[in-house]
């Protein structure tokens, strides 16, 4: 079994700033790719950033230059620093990850979301 923690979302106002972060645990034989999705009231779930193993990554053109993510493999977590935030931000943020297990099973997980919320 692997879970994924999300903390961080929470309400900031239009220009403000805030950092998720999304552990791993359980049974990880390595992790692939990381992301960040987020689905906004009314509207599909939709990619907003992803980093490779290897540190490539790739952004919605919505958040370039706005927002920036990074992994830390050896704690098997995932950030999204998010800045210069509009009210077209908000939305539930989810972190997945492709996962090969212990078992050497290739999973995709997600984690349950944390609502971030950009009003004055």
């Amino acid at each position: 079994q692997v879970q994924l923690a999300e903390s961080g979302g929470g309400l900031v106002q239009p220009g403000g700033s805030l950092r998720l972060s999304c552990a791993a645990s359980g049974n990880i034989f390595t992790i692939n790719t990381m992301g960040w999705y987020r689905q906004a009231p009314g509207k599909e779930r939709e990619l907003v950033a992803e980093v490779a193993v290897g540190g490539s990554t790739n952004y919605a053109d919505s958040v370039k230059d706005r927002f920036t993510i990074s992994r830390d493999n050896a704690k098997n977590t995932v950030y999204l620093q998010m800045n210069s935030l509009k009210p077209e931000d908000t939305a539930i943020y989810y972190c997945k990850m492709i996962i090969t297990t212990t078992r050497f099973n290739i999973i995709h997980y997600w984690g349950e979301g944390t609502l971030v919320t950009v009003s004055a």
